[in-house]
């Protein structure tokens, strides 16, 4: 059984759980005095601030044209995933939300733990537990994972309570939510669908405050579940049906992108709990906030078990402003017009080559903040049918006049060997 490791004390409420969780995050502001110097008999001195995480300056005009783009293995569960720092407990690294500070916190489906990185693969002290339903022996397998940054879904404990700020959805069927409040080294389950077997494989959240609402991916039931901001169980209009969708395929993963609900469906295998990938096994589907269908999104094609999907910002050369869709079934990143729903193309490094990543699973743009840059796709991986875990992120590379490419961008790590 595996027991995550806990912090050296547990604090007494959220505010103090919240500046811990930021002791490698929150930089405090330093000066530095420059030496003394003597110009024309007056001697001055000068106290320089240093700024704060400055975000990297924009590229030349001249290389806006994108190059393909240059893979960071960051973290790893084992150094021979070549990546830049190892960390055991990231095996199947699944589900990737961001907290306001700029950490990435990765759900990881093989040791029921969700671990926390900065945007350079640094990690940060707190390790959370992820439970498994009562009666189960071994730790919860987490698969998605939403941020919360309202106070209205809250999270009992024994004679304590307190805002939810990280959900996780299992493959058991439960949802759990940590908050620091009531449990810093451990999440809750506030949802236990584990009595109908229900497999949650992704999840997403609309809404704020008291109008949040958490939908959960049941891949083995066919179905979204939908939960309010306390976490009860609510009937949707439109039950997120699509009579046209081949038998065999259910639910993947779910994302909720600028206020549309983007459903990815996989070929279901005979248990109903796991995907069987092929070219052309997938299908995306938009939904409202209340399950009804508003259209086909994409269909087969380059599709293969679709489940990460993230909107590129401007800034991302080539597939700027399209939808990107990962496929966990071959590591492929394909990119859509998030118009018409027609193909793209797919992202390449720049050597030519096809982006691929083994197990990959969640695809998100940086938030801007210490070291996220926004036009900076940060990705999840669980190699090796799942054995092993990879964090990273893919970084565009400009195509740019000999000696001109801008530090910041210059490729680093194993992948750009």
């Amino acid at each position: 059984m595996f027991i995550p490791r806990r912090p050296p004390s547990l604090l007494l409420n959220e505010h103090a759980a919240v500046r811990r969780l930021r002791g490698g995050i929150m930089m405090n502001t330093r000066r530095s005095t420059l030496m003394q110097g003597v110009l024309s008999a007056v001697v001055a001195v000068l106290v320089v601030p240093v700024a704060r995480a400055a975000m990297p300056p924009a590229p030349p005009a001249n290389c806006s044209e994108a190059g393909g783009y240059t893979q960071r293995n960051l973290v790893a569960n084992s150094p021979a995933l070549g990546a830049e720092h190892v960390d055991p407990h990231l095996v199947n690294a699944w589900g990737l939300a961001f907290n306001p500070m700029g950490i990435a916190w990765v759900a990881n489906g093989g040791t029921g733990t969700s671990t926390l990185y900065d945007g350079n693969g640094v990690q940060q002290p707190l390790v959370v537990g992820i439970p498994a339903p009562p009666g189960k022996t071994e730790s919860g397998e987490p698969t998605g994972v939403v941020f919360n940054g309202s106070e209205a879904i809250v999270v009992t404990g024994t004679g304590v309570s307190g805002p939810a700020r990280f959900i996780f959805a299992t493959e058991e069927g439960v949802l759990a939510a940590w908050a620091p409040a009531v449990d810093e080294a451990s999440a809750r389950i506030v949802v236990d669908n584990s009595a109908v077997r229900s497999v949650y494989k992704g999840l997403a959240m609309a809404g704020t405050g008291a109008d949040a609402r958490l939908y959960a991916a049941d891949f083995r039931n066919n179905r979204i579940d939908v939960f309010n901001s306390s976490f009860t169980h609510m009937p949707m209009p439109g039950a997120f049906a699509d009579p046209s969708l081949p038998a065999g395929y259910a639910p993947f993963n779910i994302q909720n992108i600028e206020g549309t609900l983007y459903v990815s469906y996989a070929q279901q295998d005979a248990e109903r709990s796991d995907d069987v990938p092929g070219v052309g096994a997938g299908y995306i589907n938009a939904f409202d906030m209340n399950g009804q269908l508003l259209r086909r999104f994409a269909s087969q094609g380059a599709l293969n078990a679709p489940w990460g999907m993230a909107l590129a910002p401007a800034g991302f050369g080539q597939f700027s402003n399209h939808l990107l869709v990962g496929n966990f079934g071959d590591g492929a990143i394909n990119a859509y017009d998030p118009a018409s729903g027609a193909w793209a193309g797919a992202l390449n490094r720049p050597d030519g080559q096809p982006v691929k990543v083994d197990g990959l699973w969640s695809l998100h743009f940086g938030t801007g903040v210490q070291g996220l840059p926004a036009e900076t796709l940060f990705f999840t991986a669980g190699p090796a049918d799942e054995d092993q875990g990879l964090y990273g992120r893919f970084d565009m590379t400009p195509v740019c006049p000999q000696g001109s490419l801008p530090p910041w961008k210059e490729p680093r790590g194993p992948e750009a060997q």
